[in-house]
């Protein structure tokens, strides 16, 4: 069986996006709606500048007590996140989200944005697949420092 890509992984939903002035309630809010885990923010002119995900809104609004109906996106979001281009497969795309430690990856293709990548759209067999090559990695890096 081929190894999928990103565009055939992901669910056909809409792409949440947000201003960076927007405020981490109303991304919350619009992310809960919805049902998924992250927003992109994007600039004026639409250039994808950051993402803002339900691990932000626990670790840089909830946990440190602000305000979330008074902060923006642009301080609390992770800039300039890693992306990748649709043809990407599922494999290397979890293996990259498992090093980066990230669950949400923004999929972009001449800098339009095609969809965001949750690690939940992977399927049991890629994320195992995944997982034992990290695995092989690290036991050969650790190898190799022995």
């Amino acid at each position: 069986m081929a190894e999928r890509t990103l565009l055939e992984s992901i669910p056909r939903r809409p792409i949440l996006s947000a201003a960076p002035h927007s405020s981490a309630y109303d991304a919350a809010c619009r992310m809960s709606k919805a049902g998924c885990g992250s927003v992109l923010v994007l600039s004026p002119d639409g250039a994808l500048v950051g993402i803002f995900t339900e691990r932000d809104l626990m670790t840089r609004v909830v946990a440190l007590a602000r305000p979330p109906e008074s902060t923006p996106l642009s301080e609390v979001m992770t800039p300039n996140p890693q992306v990748v281009g649709p043809q990407t497969s599922v494999h290397n795309a979890v293996v990259l989200m498992r090093q980066a430690g990230i669950r949400h990856l923004p999929i972009l293709s001449s800098n339009a944005i095609l969809g965001v990548f949750s690690i939940r759209d992977a399927l049991p067999t890629e994320l195992r697949d995944a997982d034992h090559l990290l695995d092989h990695l690290d036991q050969q890096f650790s190898d190799v420092l022995a």
